[in-house]
């Protein structure tokens, strides 16, 4: 059976007030869109509370895409059925014909919103008795060679496989704007962990050895931004400061570490002393080891 739809779940938005959630996630469903678009998938994005549903008959390559996504925490290609038990263990079942024998285990992981005639320990029983009645496969709920979960919503049911780890954070666009100062590699890296933050970034190409290593990381991460350069013989620190205000932003962001700390208190000093918003370091206490590790996870 091939999946039907992608289900994506969000973290921090869901603390939010109701109005405020209800904003974040329009942003993050404008930047879904966004994302495929430009990738050309054709898609049709619906939302209920808690959830997000992705629509495509292009499941794998729009799973790579979310991954990507600032605020996704995970995704899973699903199938949907409605809350009838009969109906959700023969697509079990189905889907899991080429996977489940006597040779392996599973476990049911049930979730359910809304009210029905029936619990979650009732599914997980009614259906798992299914399972091994058909499959021989058997039921180990502490370390299953496999996870089967259904997750019930009103009147819909979900059932999935796996959960794939998103990028976290929140939305891109849902915090104000900092200006990313890149004179290196690792200032890049500094800047992603602002953007995570739902920051929205404009960068200062400072150095533009790093030129390709910036615009492969926007289009690797659907960065939709400004990008200034050096004016070659012009002051930075005045260019810098008409960008600020220019663009409104709220805070510079630097790649400085701890590791080159006379080089800290010289440049933190003079910019202080020349801009009058806050210089933002998220690199301050990290390692060159922890940096290497970090410019490859984003792909740098």
């Amino acid at each position: 059976m091939d999946y039907e739809l992608i289900l994506i779940r969000y973290g921090e938005i869901a603390l939010k007030a109701k109005y405020t959630r209800k904003y974040f996630e329009n942003i993050l469903i404008k930047n879904i869109r966004h994302a495929l678009k430009l990738s050309k998938i054709n898609n049709n994005i619906t939302k209920e509370w808690g959830r997000i549903y992705l629509n495509t008959d292009k499941i794998k390559d729009s799973i790579k895409i979310l991954e990507k996504i600032f605020g996704i925490v995970s995704v899973s290609p699903s199938i949907k059925s409605n809350t009838n038990i009969k109906q959700i263990s023969d697509k079990i079942l189905d889907l899991t014909k080429n996977k489940l024998s006597e040779k392996n285990s599973f476990a049911l992981r049930v979730n359910r919103v809304g009210k029905h005639n029936f619990t979650s320990q009732d599914i997980a029983i009614i259906i798992g008795n299914e399972i091994v009645s058909k499959t021989k496969s058997n039921v180990n709920l502490t370390s299953p060679d496999f996870e089967i979960f259904i997750d019930i919503r009103n009147e819909s049911s979900y059932i999935f496989l796996k959960k794939i780890p998103g990028s976290g954070g929140m939305p891109l666009g849902t915090q104000g704007k900092v200006i990313a100062i890149i004179d290196e590699k690792k200032a890049i890296l500094a800047a992603w962990y602002l953007i995570r933050r739902g920051c929205k970034p404009i960068f200062y190409l400072k150095n533009m050895s790093q030129n390709d290593n910036l615009i492969s990381f926007m289009k690797r991460w659907f960065i939709d931004t400004k990008m200034y350069i050096k004016n070659t013989g012009k002051n930075d620190n005045s260019e810098i400061l008409k960008i600020i205000e220019k663009e409104c932003c709220q805070a510079i962001i630097t790649g400085h570490t701890i590791n080159n700390n006379n080089k800290i208190i010289y440049d933190l000093k003079e910019i202080k002393n020349i801009f009058n918003v806050p210089v933002l370091c998220p690199l301050i206490i990290l390692n060159d080891d922890e940096i290497d590790k970090k410019l490859k996870e984003i792909g740098l």
